[in-house]
């Protein structure tokens, strides 16, 4: 049971991998930055290529030393996962706990990937400029190869699922919000938000579930024994 789980949890997460990765190549090699392109021809259902310095969902923390402490910690927080979905498969945790913690920590690594490498993987990327103090684009398109726009630990992740379903704007008898425009769903993410996000809001509303499956699995084992 413990290797089946945990050759299931490497699948999905070799998967989840394989998938973000080539699709971060190809937009990052082929479009420009701030490129948007419907899908299928639907408005509410496009890419959006642009990239960011920290957080998933295109979240920012801090300056340089934020970004290099951000991708220090996803570095020790990938480490520490390693080491949990083996205890967890001993543990004879469910299979779909086990699936969670394998889309949470497949979509950790992806955009760890990005972090640590893309810097010195792409001629061309979102990086740090301290004659400014800030963040500065470029123009073009990047390719693989070549000297690297950046070090290590200093890539920036790319992001490119952008689902703007609702466009509007709030009624004008609102306060402090009234006539101000609103858009959901707003965020631009990539494949490893997706994981991360189905993992942890699965692992919310099936946390009964799992843990009641965890807590009998102890007594039966128990009783096979007798």
């Amino acid at each position: 049971m413990k290797a089946g789980k945990l050759s299931t949890s490497i699948i999905i997460i070799l998967l989840i991998l394989i998938v973000d990765q080539v699709v971060k190549i190809y937009i990052k090699t082929n479009y420009p930055v701030g490129e948007v392109t419907r899908i299928l021809g639907m408005d509410w259902a496009r890419i959006h290529f642009i990239e960011n310095s920290g957080m998933a969902w295109g979240w920012k923390f801090g300056n340089e030393g934020g970004k290099v402490a951000l991708t220090l910690f996803r570095l020790v927080a990938v480490i520490f996962g390693s080491w949990l979905i083996v205890k967890f498969a001993k543990e004879k945790y469910s299979r779909g706990f086990m699936v969670c913690v394998a889309l949470i920590y497949a979509g950790a690594l992806g955009n760890l990937i990005d972090s640590m490498f893309y810097g010195m993987l792409f001629d061309k990327g979102l990086h740090f400029d301290p004659a400014v103090g800030d963040y500065v684009g470029y123009g073009g398109i990047a390719s693989l190869g070549g000297k690297g726009y950046s070090s290590f630990l200093h890539g920036s992740v790319v992001d490119m699922l952008y689902f703007p379903m609702v466009k509007t704007t709030y009624p004008s008898w609102l306060p402090w919000v009234g006539g101000e425009s609103f858009e959901f769903f707003s965020p631009i993410f990539n494949i490893a938000d997706m994981a991360i996000s189905t993992g942890v809001i699965t692992l919310l509303v099936f946390q009964k579930r799992f843990y009641r499956k965890v807590e009998t699995s102890a007594p039966l084992a128990e009783q096979q024994l007798q």
